[in-house]
């Protein structure tokens, strides 16, 4: 407890905040990386704290320099006018490496449990937010951190970078796998002319799972509304429909007329025609493997190992097929 309320100190201070009004730390829970807390001033203005884990932690390839990403995601977020947090003040590089949020108001989407209209009137809400997201636009494709190298001027160049990267990855920690490693890579390359549509790089966050989409119902009606979309580490400049796939986890976007309402009302660009399903395919096996073989180094334990690979091997597997049969009329 001493160690966390000292490091918030000297993070408010050097921030040119005023480090002696702070009155509680906590730490939250739901992130998989980065050391996560809350900081509470005497005043009630909250903060977030991310503190990433030493470099002698195990990790894969893109996981480095996360924090620079982060901030990245929350200024095209106050760009796009999108409910997200602010970052106040990075420091990649500093001897205690940090960085320091504004806080959202809100629970996350489990906690909040919409149901019925309500839930309807927020993925609608949820699809304009992320289509306004998508108007942010990069100059290059890739992760914006430099952890698998510099952008790249086209987006085969960025995404195949990014799966080799994973799969690299797979085989330093063999992981379970429902396929041998250089199989699912001959899928992935021989779908790489379907990534060639891509000519626009813009803001995808990737990381659109419930638990990062905040529900706030402190209006003074007490109705519900987005209160923010957070936790944007994993963020880089690509394919918009790179976000469909964790806004609708091991599911199918499709099936959620809201969202894809609401997306489509503020004119988002990502279009699910036959060539955007197979992009849209080649993003969902990406994360599948991410999920699967980030089990190890990050040790999650038999039980929850056990858990990924019922929920995600199959997935995988069948999202691949679903490539090699869609590959077979690209050029």
């Amino acid at each position: 407890m001493g160690d966390s309320w000292e490091r918030a100190r000297r993070v408010l201070a050097d921030a040119g905040l005023p480090s002696g009004a702070l009155a509680g730390v906590r730490p939250l829970a739901g992130g998989t990386y980065n050391t996560v807390e809350e900081i509470l001033l005497s005043d009630g203005t909250r903060y977030v704290l991310k503190v990433p884990p030493p470099p002698t932690v195990p990790g894969l390839r893109h996981e480095r320099r996360l924090l620079v990403a982060e901030a990245g995601f929350c200024a095209g977020a106050e760009q796009a006018e999108v409910p997200a947090p602010r970052a106040v003040s990075l420091a990649p590089d500093h001897v205690e490496p940090h960085l320091l949020l504004t806080a959202c108001p809100g629970v996350p989407w489990p906690e909040a449990a919409p149901a019925g209209e309500e839930r309807e009137a927020l993925r609608g809400e949820l699809g304009r937010q992320v289509a306004r997201l998508h108007r942010v636009t990069g100059t290059a494709f890739g992760y914006p951190t430099g952890a698998l190298g510099p952008l790249a001027p086209d987006w085969r160049t960025a995404f195949t970078a990014m799966t080799d990267a994973v799969l690299a990855d797979a085989r330093d920690h063999r992981p379970w796998l429902p396929l041998p490693v250089d199989e699912v890579a001959a899928v992935f390359h021989a779908a790489a002319p379907a990534l060639d549509a891509v000519t626009v790089p813009v803001l995808v966050h990737f990381d659109l799972w419930p638990g990062n989409i905040l529900v706030d119902r402190a209006g003074p009606d007490g109705s519900a509304r987005i209160g923010g979309l957070i936790d944007g580490e994993r963020m880089f400049w690509g394919d918009p429909l790179a976000d469909f796939v964790s806004l609708a986890l091991l599911d199918d976007i499709r099936r959620d007329d809201a969202f894809l309402a609401g997306y489509a009302e503020e004119g988002g660009p990502a279009v699910l025609d036959e060539d955007g399903c197979l992009r849209l395919a080649l993003y969902r096996a990406y994360l599948d493997l991410i999920m699967l073989t980030e089990t190890v180094p990050r040790a999650v334990g038999a039980e929850d190992a056990r858990r990924v690979r019922e929920r995600v091997g199959p997935h995988l597997v069948a999202t691949l097929e679903e490539i090699a049969e869609g590959s077979k009329f690209t050029s």
